[in-house]
């Protein structure tokens, strides 16, 4: 359980808009609010026959302070629960469990914990109007019922003021967006070098055939074939370099003997046969970067951006990366990781009352890498994961539980590796290093201003006082910190 929040609560000072505008609809006999979570005009990266997600309510009331009972209740369809309440500040010790009815067969779940972890971000992000403290999310899949009861605990002698049940449906998308079957991330594939193509004295060698390496623009594939004039030949280090323009005529034919003749352009790699072809195209070019990973856009798992409110922030740096889980299930189809998402992006702007996602990056456990909040995956995106620390790091996100008893597979743990790699070596930092970082918040296990020695790729726990990334992921990230050192993406 995370430590009970010290810092008194500020008078918001953001620019944050109001977003909510369906009118609220009570369901009868229960007591439900539904509002549809989506804005005004702004783009929700789905096409006209898309489902909006939509954020249903159930105040959790009572006469005791100490606990609160739901009994079996019928609701809108949802497929994620969470529990949350007024003050952001106030981490709840205690209990929260909840059942829920298949909206497919009607049978009912076990009792199931809700896990708490979740702090609201150290800026005026985490000060809105509106920021609420929660539970994680549990997806339930599609669900139309629903039993609850919570309980304060250890130093706690009541529940939180407010406190309130946050169902999610995550919506529909259409088109094939957000909807496809999970797949491992996909890596560049390795091309191998095309032999030279021989060279006859006297004629302009024939353009390098060989594969650009990934990330690479590639001209010769595309540029026309050039005639040979009938002049003497032009020298041959010209023809390897760069293709000479059609409507060029040389104005003297140049010794093709003599291939060091202008160094002042030559590449000082350049040999003194006359057939330099040979070099270029053995060792071509190498990308200054690393190739990026690939990466499911918030357009192709349906984000919907009406729900952003406020433009981006940027770190001047990615000094770390920090894994979680987003607790939840692990018994979920690939298919269904573009709706969890989905789902998460409307439960931490709802409920959370946050600008977006909290994390950067999410991972399946079939090894898809999905783009988390907005501003660029190739840029240092300031996140809302890892209170204490979210100026400092990037947040990646492994859908499922890995606290009781789920194990991250081998295609999760690769994909985790080479996205942390990869963001990590666009700032130059190893990801089997160690960096020193200063708290900037009381985070339990650090007191503000402390300075912390982690690892490049930490767990959630090295940060802030909670069970996240969940233990046999968290045992797991020596394995990943060594697979991020050998990916293919380590610059």
């Amino acid at each position: 359980m995370s430590p009970r929040g010290t810092r008194a609560r500020r008078a918001s000072t953001s620019k944050r808009t109001i977003w909510l505008t369906a009118g609220a609809v009570v369901l009868a006999g229960t007591g439900v609010t539904a509002v549809t979570a989506t804005g005004g005009s702004g783009d929700t990266g789905t096409d006209d026959s898309s489902r909006p997600a939509k954020a249903h309510t159930l105040a959790l009331a009572g006469k005791d302070a100490k606990k609160r009972e739901l009994p079996r209740t019928e609701t809108q369809l949802f497929s994620l629960v969470g529990v949350s309440w007024e003050n952001s500040a106030d981490d709840f010790e205690g209990t929260a469990q909840i059942r829920t009815r298949s909206a497919d067969d009607g049978a009912w779940t076990d009792w199931r914990d809700l896990d708490f972890g979740i702090r609201a971000p150290e800026t005026k992000e985490g000060d809105a109007s509106g920021v609420r403290g929660a539970s994680e999310p549990l997806w339930v899949g599609p669900s139309d019922a629903v039993q609850a009861r919570v309980v304060a605990g250890g130093k706690e002698t009541a529940v939180p003021d407010a406190l309130r049940l946050d169902m999610i449906d995550p919506g529909e998308t259409k088109g094939g967006k957000g909807n496809g079957k999970g797949k491992p991330s996909a890596k560049p594939e390795k091309t191998d070098t095309a032999a030279p193509s021989p060279t006859v004295p006297g004629e302009a060698p024939a353009p390098s055939t060989a594969p650009e390496p990934t990330g690479i623009a590639t001209e010769s594939a595309v540029a026309p074939a050039t005639e040979q004039p009938p002049t003497p030949p032009a020298p041959s280090e010209t023809a390897t370099q760069d293709p000479p323009e059609p409507a060029a005529e040389p104005s003297a034919p140049a010794p093709s003997q003599e291939p060091t003749a202008e160094p002042s352009t030559a590449p000082t790699t350049e040999p003194t046969t006359p057939a330099p072809s040979e070099t270029a195209t053995q060792d071509p070019p190498q990308p200054t970067a690393p190739a990026e990973p690939t990466i499911v856009s918030r357009a192709d798992w349906g984000a919907d951006e009406s729900l952003v409110a406020d433009p981006p922030s940027y770190l001047d740096k990615v000094d770390a990366v920090f894994v979680h889980h987003t607790a939840g299930t692990n018994n979920y189809d690939c298919a269904e990781s573009p709706a969890i998402i989905r789902a998460i992006l409307t439960y931490h702007v709802k409920t959370n009352g946050w600008n977006d996602l909290g994390y950067n990056f999410f991972v399946d456990k079939c090894g898809t890498v999905f783009e988390g909040r907005a501003g660029g995956v190739d840029k240092p995106v300031r996140g809302a994961h890892t209170y204490g620390f979210n100026g400092y790091s990037s947040g990646v996100s492994l859908l499922g539980d890995y606290e009781n008893g789920g194990t991250p597979t081998a295609a999760a743990k690769q994909a985790i590796a080479d996205i942390s790699a990869w963001k990590l070596g666009l700032h130059g930092v190893a990801p089997e290093a160690k960096v020193t970082l200063t708290a900037a918040g009381d985070t339990g296990v650090w007191n503000t201003g402390d300075k912390a020695t982690l690892n490049t790729i930490s767990g959630h726990r090295d940060g802030y006082a909670t069970l996240c990334p969940g233990a046999t992921l968290y045992s797991a990230l020596p394995e990943i910190r060594s697979t991020a050192g050998a990916s293919i993406y380590t610059s």
